[in-house]
């Protein structure tokens, strides 16, 4: 791929940037700067801010609402949004089963659900992981019996994230007990309003309510509301997998919270003068950009190379964009917590304190434990080594 932007690509880049400056309330902007939380209605806003424009979902099929861009315009707009920083579309809707639906689903259910996602008038959920089935993904025990043209769904699914504001589930279950593990697992699309649903919110080590538990009751879902064939969920699951992959790198944010380590770190004195100056911090800042330049460059390749895999087939490399985007995120929230040293220790004052001086610190160690998370979800980083090693070296 030509490393080099044409000058439509440039003239892009400032619509982009002149857009997010017109558009984005400046209150989230600062909330995100603050690497605080923003509101459900906040990011319901934005996704139609940006499904006016025509932006919400612009990796799709034009058919479908997508923007036609090239992979480099793509490539651009979301570096400028995770830049600036702007709310991302939510991943669940937008760069999960969205494609799944549009690639696998029938055209009932694109034409239902796709207009819906673009616009956020769905808040969707992942049903993934189980209690004895996270990584082991394909360990899954949540079943989908077939009745007539139902199917009855039983059992529960955990780590669900934001699924307290969600009215969807997508969800693999179990349709062929009998087959081996991959083979029979199905793809569901279910209501959460359904009856024998119960959330339950688990509260996480930073204090905060983001991941939940699903219980299913006798839950009856619609046969219509099976994705593809039955007993292929495992394939649709691994499809979505590869994107959420690549999205999980994030190169935008981690430049974004560079730029926001230099701000802080210029402003905090240690020994007398700014952190900035300080050569051990130099020296690990910018050990980090030379990491997150390499992980750029990987990306760039891999979406450039995105027509050789296929559609369907998620560039395996995608793995190393999850593997080292997740390790330079950890990194950056560590290089954090080190310029607010023991201002931190506030970390719960999530909607700030009475010292102005301090405030900015409040939510730095509350991002710091929740980035914990990074190298798990999404497959862990041990996951991912097996892929590398097996899809990509061929090990």
């Amino acid at each position: 791929m030509d490393m080099n932007f044409t000058q439509e690509e440039l003239a892009f880049r400032d619509e982009v940037r002149t857009f997010l400056q017109q558009n984005v309330d400046p209150v989230v902007r600062r909330k995100l700067v603050e690497t605080r939380h923003i509101t459900k209605d906040e990011q319901v806003a934005w996704q139609r801010t940006l499904n006016r424009k025509g932006w919400s979902v612009p990796h799709w099929p034009v058919a479908h609402g997508g923007t036609g861009w090239g992979a480099a315009k793509q490539y651009i707009f979301l570096e400028e949004l995770q830049k600036y920083p702007a709310p991302s579309p939510l991943p669940f809707g937008a760069n999960m089963v969205g494609p799944v639906i549009y690639t696998f689903g029938n055209e009932q259910q694109q034409n239902h659900f796709l207009p819906r996602i673009a616009n956020m008038d769905d808040w969707w959920c992942q049903g993934f992981s189980e209690p004895g089935a996270g990584s082991d993904l394909a360990s899954l025990k949540t079943t989908a019996k077939k009745v007539g043209h139902t199917y009855i769904v039983n059992g529960q699914k955990t780590w669900t994230t934001l699924a307290q504001h969600a009215n969807w589930i997508f969800c693999l279950c179990r349709t062929d007990p009998g087959a081996k593990k991959q083979a029979g697992i199905s793809f569901l699309l279910i209501n959460m309003q359904s009856k024998g649903i119960s959330c339950r919110p688990i509260e996480m080590i930073d204090g905060g309510v983001e991941i939940n538990e699903i219980f299913f009751d006798e839950v009856v879902v619609p046969a219509e509301n099976l994705v593809g064939e039955e007993n292929r969920g495992w394939d649709y699951a691994k499809f979505l997998l590869g994107l959420e992959r690549v999205n999980i790198a994030r190169v935008g944010i981690s430049k974004a919270r560079i730029a926001r380590i230099r701000e802080l770190a210029s402003q905090t004195n240690s020994g007398g003068r700014p952190l900035i100056e300080d050569p051990q911090f130099r020296q690990k800042l910018a050990a980090t950009e030379i990491e997150l330049k390499a992980l750029e460059l990987t990306q760039m390749r891999v979406v450039a190379a995105e027509s050789k895999h296929g559609k369907n087939k998620p560039d395996p490399a995608s793995s190393i964009l999850k593997l080292k985007g997740s390790e330079i995120q950890q990194t950056l929230t560590e290089l954090l917590l080190e310029v607010a040293g023991p201002f931190a220790l506030r970390f719960a004052a999530e909607n700030g304190g009475q010292d102005e001086k301090t405030d900015w610190a409040a939510p730095i160690a509350q991002t710091y434990f929740n980035y914990r998370k990074v190298s798990i979800y999404g497959g862990s980083s041990e996951i991912q080594r097996n892929i590398i090693a097996k899809a990509v070296l061929g090990l």
